[in-house]
């Protein structure tokens, strides 16, 4: 689905305060069964070293690249996620040899090409094929709601340009589950992005904070683009093409994950040659694109960076020595 555009909207006619308001109830029913989960679940303690990468909000806060830049520092790692969107739900290791997004996911697929990647809808036996598979440590893939696994160490992510949002749990607004239940159980906040809403959002916490953002791997694009992706924030997207001075002659959002059809890569491609512009699309969204859907099509990569060079070694040294 598209985020609503109220969620990110505090005042004002684009709040939509009746709609808002009307919601409200299923927020209160979604918090419950949320917190349901959380209290009654005895999390597993598994022998190696767990980190678990989080939000508090549905949608995009860069925990891809979070999980990305952690597995390529941290020795004999594997990234464990559910897959979601994938159909496959038992526990497997990802082969982008021989699984595609449909299977397992497109982000468990975009970091399988680089990384040791296990997925099943149950996070223990996903987890447990890791360390069966030689696993030194653990990276939990969007698990700060999940409590099946016991965590040594959890980092929440937070997108600097929306914040908390419009403070309202979802459906109302974005949020996954009250900040002052949720930042309790984390260890460390990671702020991405623009600092200006970092006051407001989180200074009433006392909970330590580093700073990164999310930063283009260098390339460059010359001639026009027309820019198409299905993730949580698509403005993000469009800002980045536009900081690296690209000319984005439009951009085309669909629902975050979306598989494309074939008539609509047509059209795309169609009112891309309507408009003498190339297709640029995001790496999650090239990931899910068949091999013929995808030719022709630039891609824009991107990383996460911290502020500070120490700021990695810093989460790092949570985790207990084995």
């Amino acid at each position: 689905m598209k985020a609503p555009s109220f969620w990110n909207i505090k005042e004002g006619r684009d709040a939509a305060f009746v709609l808002r308001t009307l919601l409200v109830p299923f927020s209160w029913a979604y918090d419950y069964f949320t917190q349901k989960k959380l209290h009654e679940t005895k999390p597993v303690k598994l022998t190696i070293p767990v980190i678990s990468i989080g939000n508090l909000t549905l949608g995009g806060t860069g925990k891809t690249p979070m999980a990305d830049l952690l597995a390529s520092t941290l020795d004999g790692a594997y990234i464990v996620s559910r897959g979601y969107g994938g159909n496959i739900k038992d526990a497997i290791v990802v082969n982008p040899q021989i699984q595609t997004a449909q299977d397992v996911g497109d982000e468990p697929l975009m970091l399988a090409a680089k990384h040791n990647v296990a997925i099943g809808h149950d996070r223990v036996a996903a987890a447990n094929l890791a360390v069966q598979n030689g696993a030194k440590a653990i990276i939990l893939d969007d698990a700060h709601q999940n409590p099946a696994i016991k965590k040594d160490v959890s980092i929440v992510l937070i997108d600097g340009g929306v914040g908390f949002g419009n403070g309202f749990i979802c459906p109302a607004g974005p949020l996954r589950e009250r900040p002052e239940i949720g930042l309790n159980r984390a260890d460390i906040v990671v702020w991405v992005g623009d600092k200006t809403l970092f006051e407001e959002t989180l200074g009433k916490f006392n909970i330590k904070t580093i700073f990164a953002k999310i930063v283009p791997v260098t390339k460059q694009f010359s001639g026009k683009y027309l820019a198409f992706c299905g993730i949580g924030r698509p403005e993000k997207f469009g800002a980045s093409l536009k900081e690296l001075g690209v000319d984005v002659v439009d951009l085309i959002p669909f629902a975050d994950h979306h598989f494309f059809t074939d008539d609509e890569m047509k059209h795309l491609k169609a009112r891309a040659k309507e408009l003498d512009a190339k297709l640029i699309t995001t790496q999650k969204d090239i990931i899910r694109l068949t091999p013929s859907q995808k030719m022709d099509i630039e891609t824009l990569e991107i990383k996460l960076e911290f502020e500070n060079d120490g700021d990695v070694s810093e989460i790092l040294n949570l985790l207990p020595k084995v």
